[in-house]
């Protein structure tokens, strides 16, 4: 007999539909999967074989063929233990087949019949959805984060009689529900504040400007002046995700198996903050399988690199087509993904080997040729990549010990979310998710125009800074996010001076060495 169960596979962090089909017949007995499955999921059969026999079910002593359709697409994980279980029962005559195809099923099988969770549980369930099932089985473990999608009904199994006995009939299931608002208001409070940080107008400002941006950022400075410290508040003065950047944040965590226990939705922005040794895999994505990078985690949200130089050379130029895509392809024999990766990059470094060139207070320790190398490892391209410069002096005595308090990161954050509702108005008919940062050439000259003194100043910094094409649009952009702060529609010349102000480290540092 033959007999069918839907499931689905993972496929970045969409999925496909896949249907595990059965036949058992007469012949020679045998348990055959087919279908391009690869060692995980030609392992089910041993795993489906020894929850058969510890819960008292009799596998049929036929010739016993799994495919796994369509075939040309290749299958990973676990996840399809509890279909060909399924299947090879429907296909022997002990399940009812009726209610099968209205499902999509996954799950793993523990070897005593337990059904265990399975990654990528979000991007599975969305194949329901897109293919028209409005109604999937999932393991109990992963019913929270199944259930955040709506529009399908999740039904959770934590036993393979359990589910057997439903879909006979014999024993009924309620659906599994999750109120996504509460989980929004449950989202836990930040543990630091820009109150804390002490003096540093002049960083905090280039951060709200570049958190309403969406803006990527470089901050260079002496050891100890507090660059670490402002890079770890940048998500507190972040607007809040909406429910489709969850989502979609979600998913990819999801599939990396990196949410964290008793989560089903990710509800606060990524801050993701790789050791400098980091390898180009865990910063890009890849594997024989590919799976999701740092920069993947970070969508939505925040990637720091501390340290900027210590990170190898090519992992930083690997950096460039994910900053200016927002997406990452990796293509691999087995595969080939893509994955998104919109993130707001903050690194920090500095200026020297010893961290005092330049310094007014402290003698920098450093032979010129050693200065000229540290600062080389961060080549032009990469560096022209970050729209704003940030030079963060050493914090004076006056400004640690006084008593005056910091602006809180609630009060900064208003001002972001206003800044990023103007421009959302601005870009509802291109995208009302779009910011700043990510305008095309095209699009900066429809909305980024000066006036006769904005243009006047830009002229005087191009001559007197060198600016680069890809400078000169980055300038402009950064004006544009100031005026948004102030509610103009219109660049001004004092919009354009602030932005200019924050491309001036490239000359004070890698221009002086030779370097741009």
């Amino acid at each position: 007999m033959f007999a069918k169960v839907f499931s689905s596979a993972v496929w970045g962090i969409s999925s496909r539909l896949v249907a595990a089909e059965a036949d058992v017949s007469r012949g020679m007995p045998s348990f055959n999967i087919v279908g391009l499955p690869d060692t995980a999921v030609k392992e089910s059969r041993d795993r489906v074989i020894s929850a058969f026999k510890n819960i008292e079910l009799t596998l049929p002593i036929k010739k016993i063929t799994i495919n796994l359709a369509p075939a040309h697409l290749k299958k990973e994980g676990p996840a399809f233990d509890l279909p060909i279980a399924l299947a090879i029962l429907a296909a022997s005559g002990r399940l009812n087949p009726r209610l099968l195809n209205e499902f999509i099923i996954f799950g793993e099988l523990s070897l005593d019949g337990n059904v265990c969770p399975v990654q990528g549980t979000l991007a599975l369930t969305h194949a329901a959805r897109t293919h028209g099932f409005t109604k999937l089985m999932v393991p109990q473990a992963n019913a929270r984060e199944a259930a955040v999608v709506s529009g399908v009904e999740v039904f959770a199994v934590d036993h393979l009689l359990r589910a057997i006995d439903f879909l006979n009939q014999k024993t009924t299931l309620a659906p599994h529900e999750v109120d996504v608002q509460q989980l929004f208001r449950k989202q836990s409070a930040h543990q630091v504040d820009f109150a804390d940080v002490r003096g540093q107008g002049h960083a905090k400002r280039a951060l709200e400007v570049a958190a309403a941006g969406g803006h990527n950022l470089l901050m260079i400075g002496p050891p100890g002046s507090g660059k670490s410290m402002l890079a770890n508040r940048m998500p507190t003065i972040l607007p809040e995700l909406t429910l489709a950047e969850a989502l979609e944040t979600t998913a990819v965590y999801s599939v990396s198996s990196q949410l964290p226990p008793n989560c089903s939705l990710v509800t606060t922005r990524p801050f993701r903050a790789p050791h400098h040794t980091v390898s180009n895999v865990a910063l890009i994505g890849g594997g024989t399988y590919p799976k999701p990078g740092e920069v993947s985690l970070a969508h939505h949200g925040v990637l720091f690199l501390d340290e900027l130089p210590e990170f190898s050379k090519h992992a930083l130029e690997v950096l460039r087509q994910p900053l200016e895509d927002g997406r990452v392809s990796i293509a691999r024999t087995a595969a080939a993904v893509t994955y998104p990766c919109r993130f707001m990059l903050l690194a920090a470094m500095n200026p020297c080997p010893c961290g005092y060139f330049a310094d007014p207070t402290k003698n920098c320790t450093c032979m010129p040729h050693q200065i000229h190398k540290y600062l080389g490892k961060i080549s032009g391209p990469l560096l022209d990549r970050f729209d704003i410069h940030l030079e963060v002096p050493s914090v004076k005595y006056p400004e640690l010990t006084g008593q005056e308090e910091s602006e809180p990161s609630a009060v900064i954050r208003r001002r972001v979310a206003d800044g990023r509702a103007f421009q959302a108005k601005r870009y509802a008919r291109h995208d009302p998710t779009m910011v700043n940062a990510h305008l095309s050439a095209r699009l900066v000259r429809q909305y980024c125009r000066l006036g006769d003194s904005g243009q006047a100043v830009m002229k005087a910094a191009i001559d007197r800074l060198g600016l680069s094409a890809r400078a000169y649009h980055r300038v402009l952009k950064v004006a544009r996010t100031i005026a948004d702060l102030e509610a103009s529609e219109a660049i001004a010349a004092r919009h354009v001076s602030e932005a200019i102000q924050y491309r001036a480290l490239d000359k004070r540092y890698w221009q002086h060495q030779g370097l741009t």
